[in-house]
């Protein structure tokens, strides 16, 4: 009897050696990451980044599919693309490219910005979504402009595409207005060009919305379906006011239990600010924190431990890396490969990991509301406001540039509060 031949072997070697999957795990990673390979083949004219997402959205539309395998599959083909798709199997063709003397223009277009990005510290999430706005420029400027992508485009070009977006493929005001900040980041930094004469095209128009939000009762009765460190997480997010990722990207050094405090660091607009750091946690924390050094501790001994450093911090203090202070207070359970450098780290809890886990509080509470994880942080600045807080200390404990941003909970109190009563309920009283 013939033996059955083995998926991926190279890949499940070095998962193997570089002990980054529990061996119990390992075939299943090289199953999720053959699948890919065997999608995307069919979709060689998209980029790395978007194969991806299509692939994890189909896995994701499948019923029999549960949540945690989504989450399994997206975490091996990060691991399998990071280090072999540059080496044992070809990579996708870049398919609005051209040659020039042997270089694809597009592909040192957008390596330059990619490099530009992050000479600029932007967030890697950020450098993903602008790369594959500019992709879709790409596919616009061949297809429906018969151009090509070179200086000698001008604003109505741009203008036109900025138009095509809201008109014809009627996306949301959000991905026109992130497109456009591709854009003229590509211009100004890549093709160094400045583009003037923009307010003319047609933008996806964003109504006022008024933030979900839920009530104290609803929160205590979301806490009761959450358990261990994703409850410490969720009672965070709400007790502080912390974004998602403010959270994930929190450090051991940025808690300061005498204050007490949480010091958020290089937040939205490249800020750092303060927020509160809730007592009825303190105790929970630390003992989580205990937990999270010995994991700490046991990667040193197996000559690991050192975690991702920002900006160009790890040249300037290399030991740095491997410090406790420096770790993630929410490490992952498993290392990973940076997508960037390509080192093995153990990087901080997925963000995905923290929503499912809200997810599912949510449905089993029975609680009818469009929400999300940042509701809690909705929630927390409308339950300030209700006690009495001022406005604009919210604003500074929020993190918002602008007073008018946080002012949107005014309209949420009068919506809870300040409801007048409705005919309807006089009508036969008082008669």
């Amino acid at each position: 009897m013939s033996m059955k031949k083995e998926v991926l072997p190279e890949f499940q070697n070095y998962m193997r050696s570089n002990r980054l999957v529990q061996e119990k795990y390992i075939s299943f990673y090289a199953g999720w990451a053959r699948k890919f390979l065997t999608y995307s083949s069919s979709r060689a004219d998209l980029s790395l980044d978007l194969q991806i997402q299509q692939f994890i959205d189909h896995l994701s539309a499948q019923e029999h599919i549960a949540d945690w395998q989504v989450r399994q599959a997206e975490n091996a083909i990060q691991l399998y693309t990071a280090r072999f798709m540059d080496g044992n199997v070809s990579a996708p063709p870049d398919p609005c490219s051209y040659e020039s003397g042997g270089l694809s223009v597009s592909s040192k277009i957008m390596e330059e910005m990619r490099q530009a990005l992050r000479i600029k510290h932007y967030a890697y999430r950020t450098e993903r979504a602008y790369l594959d706005r500019v992709q879709e420029f790409y596919h616009y400027l061949r297809n429906v402009k018969k151009k090509e992508l070179t200086s000698t485009l001008t604003s109505d070009d741009v203008r036109d595409f900025l138009s095509h977006l809201a008109l014809k493929k009627r996306v949301a005001a959000s991905t026109q207005n992130q497109a456009f900040n591709a854009i003229i980041f590509l211009f100004r930094y890549v093709l160094k060009k400045e583009l003037r004469e923009l307010n003319k095209a047609v933008r996806a128009k964003r109504g006022q919305r008024l933030p979900v939000v839920f009530t104290v009762d609803e929160v205590k009765e979301l806490f009761k379906h959450v358990r261990d460190e994703n409850l410490l997480i969720l009672k965070i997010i709400y007790g502080s006011g912390l974004r998602l990722m403010e959270l994930a990207r929190m450090r051991v050094k940025d808690l300061d239990f005498g204050a007490p405090l949480i010091i958020v660091r290089n937040a939205k607009g490249d800020k750092d600010r303060s927020t509160i750091l809730p007592e009825s946690v303190a105790s929970q924390l630390k003992l989580h924190l205990e937990k999270v050094r010995d994991v700490h501790e046991k990667d040193l001994a197996a000559g690991r431990g050192a975690v991702y450093m920002p900006n160009a911090l790890a040249r300037k203090y290399p030991a740095a890396a491997k410090q406790w202070h420096w770790q993630y207070v929410f490490p992952s359970a498993n290392l990973s490969v940076d997508p960037r450098s390509g080192t093995i780290r153990r990087h901080h809890k997925s963000e995905k990991a923290i929503q499912d886990a809200m997810a599912r509080a949510l449905k089993i509470s029975g609680i009818a509301k469009h929400a999300s994880v940042h509701t809690l942080r909705h929630s927390f600045a409308t339950h300030l406001l209700m006690k009495g807080v001022n406005i604009r200390e919210i604003q500074e404990l929020l993190g918002h540039k602008n007073l008018e941003t946080t002012m949107i909970y005014l309209h949420v109190i009068r919506e809870l509060n300040g409801a007048p009563e409705s005919p309807l309920d006089h009508l036969f009283t008082d008669e």
